[in-house]
């Protein structure tokens, strides 16, 4: 058994229990973590957390090395209607309600083009579910980007906007991606995954999309050569025995796909989200600890790190210093600039709308890592040396709001207002 760490002793095993020792050690020599031994590290406290936590950052050395990775991309969410009622969701509204708006399919190619002029390779595009929408909206959206900006990445549409769209259209899933594919779609959020456990789900969010039609979803895109990001969404009525299961069902998707770009954890942001604020689901704990954010991203480099490599530390949920600490648990990426962020501050984040590149590479740099510019398929467009630091017209953007706009002012004004009733 391995006790070693670039060459030294991994001392902290020494200090750990017989079976916890085993395990990482196991880890050190390649073995691969088994849904038993993961329900063990995923309960680790103490030196023990520290031990797993020592083990993620080695693993992410020979993973991955010594680069962190970010894009410059946008946030377009088009819509806030929805004909869900997600208990961890403050961002959705009723068709019904006041402040809903709907951008039209122009505006959304405005505002991508105003991210592109910018420096932007990618557009992440989520939204709502509009009761009537037309089935070919979402194809016919991606059709018109990608006339207006032939170049631009578009990372679009979560699987149960995929699943809708199929279901208005009357296309099967395959049919669906695959006209979303010709219309020029790049690759696919792997969101609305929140907890991969049917259970879990229909406690939070009865009605959404279900555990197997999300696989059926990512797993069609994979074969069709579309890319996804996966998720996970904790902090609530989970337990850890329940992160286990959703990373194994995601390592056991990618050995059989590939597909998977990277993995993202997300901690509930409870302030706003109904299921807290208005005690709709019994047991709901106030977003996941400190420890517990440590804790998930050091096991999901251990159980996901040799077929899944790229960890993502959300910055939007964690804030920079947490996020700056996660790199020394496993994680090696830190997302994007995102210039509009409207789920997770409609929840309460206090991290929201953009951090100019500038800004992410000192993070980095201050985690004592090298910061890498990236695509939205991990290719690195470049690499800062020390001291390299060069203009984005991000990085001069003082109001930010006044800029782009927020989620606050746009469900305020009448500009966009929903207006099918």
């Amino acid at each position: 058994m391995s006790t070693g760490v670039a060459g030294s002793p991994l001392s902290v095993l020494d200090r750990v229990s017989p079976a916890v020792r085993t395990i990482l050690g196991g880890v050190l020599d390649g073995a691969e973590v088994s849904v038993a031994d993961a329900d063990v590290l995923a309960l680790t406290t103490g030196r023990e957390l520290q031990a797993l936590t020592l083990v993620a950052d080695e693993l992410r050395r020979r993973h991955v090395g010594d680069t962190v990775t970010y894009v410059v991309n946008r946030n377009i969410n088009f819509t806030n209607v929805c004909i869900k009622h997600c208990g961890f969701c403050a961002f959705s509204r009723d068709h019904r309600e006041e402040e809903g708006y709907l951008l039209p399919i122009e505006e959304v190619v405005r505002r991508a083009r105003e991210a592109w002029e910018l420096g932007a390779s990618e557009v992440c595009i989520q939204a709502g579910l509009p009761p009537k929408l037309d089935g070919r909206f979402y194809i016919n959206l991606t059709r018109a980007l990608k006339a207006a900006l032939p170049d631009l990445h578009l990372h679009a549409f979560s699987p149960e906007e995929v699943l809708y769209g199929s279901v208005r259209s009357g296309l099967s899933i395959k049919e669906y991606l695959s006209e979303l594919k010709a219309a020029g779609l790049g690759t696919l959020p792997g969101t609305s995954a929140e907890i991969l456990d049917q259970e879990i789900r229909d406690r939070i969010a009865r009605g959404r999309i279900t555990v197997d039609q999300w696989v059926e979803v990512i797993t069609t895109a994979h074969a069709l050569g579309i890319r996804t990001t996966s998720t996970i969404m904790y902090g609530h009525v989970e337990t850890p025995a329940h992160w286990v299961r959703h990373m194994a069902l995601l390592r056991d998707i990618q050995k059989d796909t590939g597909g998977f770009t990277e993995f993202v954890p997300l901690s509930l942001i409870h302030s706003e989200a109904p299921m807290y604020s208005k005690a709709l689901v019994p047991g709901v704990r106030p977003g996941a600890t400190g420890v517990e954010v440590i804790r998930m991203h050091a096991l999901a480099r251990v159980m996901l790190g040799p077929v899944l490599r790229n960890i993502q530390a959300s910055w939007v949920k964690e804030g920079p210093k947490l996020a700056q600490a996660l790199l020394d648990a496993g994680a090696n990426d830190l997302g994007g600039t995102l210039i509009n962020e409207s789920i997770s501050t409609s929840a309460g984040a206090q991290y929201g709308q953009l951090v100019g590149p500038a800004e992410l590479r000192r993070w980095i740099r201050d985690a004592g890592r090298v910061p890498a510019l990236r695509d939205t398929l991990y290719g690195i467009v470049r690499t800062y040396e020390t001291g390299e630091d060069p203009a984005s017209p991000l990085d001069a953007v003082e109001d930010v709001e006044a800029r782009f706009g927020s989620y606050r002012r746009l469900i305020a004004s009448g500009e966009f207002r929903f207006t099918q009733r």
